[in-house]
Formats: structure tokens, C-alpha cells, sequence
């Protein structure tokens, strides 16, 4: 659970550094509302139609679709800075919308797999406690460098710290798959470590 709490703030963290700041970067592609609905309809609805594809599959591959999704967050905010055109804008918004259906449902399932029935609460409290913190911290953080630098570096800032959280699911998806799994008294999988 640990390593599920520490590389979803540093993803929390790296999409809260961005996504206010993300507003100045689209304003400097056209002054529309609409635009900027467009690009937001186009995240959205792509995430949902992602997470419908992905419910069957999610089972087998959520550390896995963890990390492909931070590697396609990472990819998004290095080439947001070279974007020039809207066109290219809808297609990243296409990109990070499937990434965020992929780190949703899988941050989600494994909430569900590494907490027990009746025993939840403490740590998806835990969890939602960190990713907050981290994501409040982001705003602050990003409102101080986007002053002291430009947006771009910004967007490749947010970009290391997606790389990052990659790197962390990939490690502990190593550890975790050399651990036990065991059975609980009431029947349900535990797994230990």
C-alpha cells in the first residue's frame, strides 16, 4: 500500500503542477472558451470510453497499465511545449485522457486488492490524505517556478515527476509479484509486504 500512496502523489503531484498553469499555455493558442471546452470534452469523454475498454482487462494489468500511463502523461508534457497548432492540442488531450482512464481504474483496483473487506478505511484514508497534500503542494509549487521560470519548463518538470512515479511502479511491481499471496479467514486474498 505504501508504494501505491508514494507513486500516486508524486503523479498527483505532477498533474496538480501543471493543470492550473495548463489554462496560460491554451490561452496563448487562441482566447476561446470553446476552444478550451472542446480541448476539456475531448480529455473527458476519451477517458470514458478508454475505461470501457479497459474494465475487462483491468484484472490482469493494473500495475502495468499504472506505468503506461505515467510513460503517456511523461510523453504529453514534453510535447505540450512544441505544440503550435490546436489540431496537435486535441490529439495530447486525446493521449491524457486515456492515460487518466488507465491511472484512474487501476489506482482504484489496486485500492480494492491491496485493502481488506471491513478494513479499508483506514488506509484509502491514508491515501486520499497524501495525494491531497501532494496536490495542494503542486498548485503552491508550480505558481512559485511558473514566476521564476516559464511554463514550458514547468510542463518538463511535471513530465520528470511522471517518469518518476513509472520508475516507482515499476520497482515495487517486482517486489509486490515476489510476495506471498495468502488467504484470509473470511476468504479473501491478502496480500502481504
Amino acid at each position: 500500500m505504501k508504494w501505491l500512496i508514494r507513486s500516486q502523489s508524486i503523479v498527483t503531484l505532477a498533474a496538480g503542477m501543471i493543470y492550473p498553469y495548463y489554462l496560460l499555455f491554451l490561452k496563448n493558442l487562441g482566447n476561446s472558451y470553446s476552444k478550451y471546452g472542446l480541448a476539456f470534452a475531448v480529455f473527458t469523454i476519451s477517458s470514458a470510453l478508454v475505461s470501457q475498454w479497459l474494465g475487462p482487462r483491468l484484472d490482469r494489468s493494473s500495475t502495468s497499465l499504472l506505468i503506461v500511463s505515467s510513460l503517456g502523461m511523461m510523453g504529453a508534457m514534453i510535447a505540450f511545449p512544441w505544440v503550435m497548432s490546436y489540431g496537435w492540442v486535441l490529439i495530447l488531450q486525446l493521449l491524457m485522457g486515456t492515460c487518466n482512464a488507465m491511472q484512474k481504474m487501476s489506482e482504484r483496483q489496486l485500492l480494492a486488492d491491496y485493502t481488506q473487506p471491513g478494513e479499508r478505511g483506514i488506509a484509502i484514508g491514508s491515501y486520499h490524505f497524501w495525494t491531497t497534500v501532494a496536490s495542494g503542494l503542486a498548485v503552491v509549487l508550480g505558481g512559485y517556478l511558473i514566476d521564476w521560470l516559464t511554463i514550458n519548463v514547468l510542463f518538463y518538470i511535471s513530465a520528470l515527476l511522471y517518469g518518476a512515479s513509472a520508475m516507482a511502479v515499476w520497482r515495487m511491481r517486482k517486489r509486490v509479484a515476489m510476495t506471498p499471496i495468502t488467504e484470509t479467514n473470511n476468504g479473501s486474498v491478502a496480500i502481504r509486504g
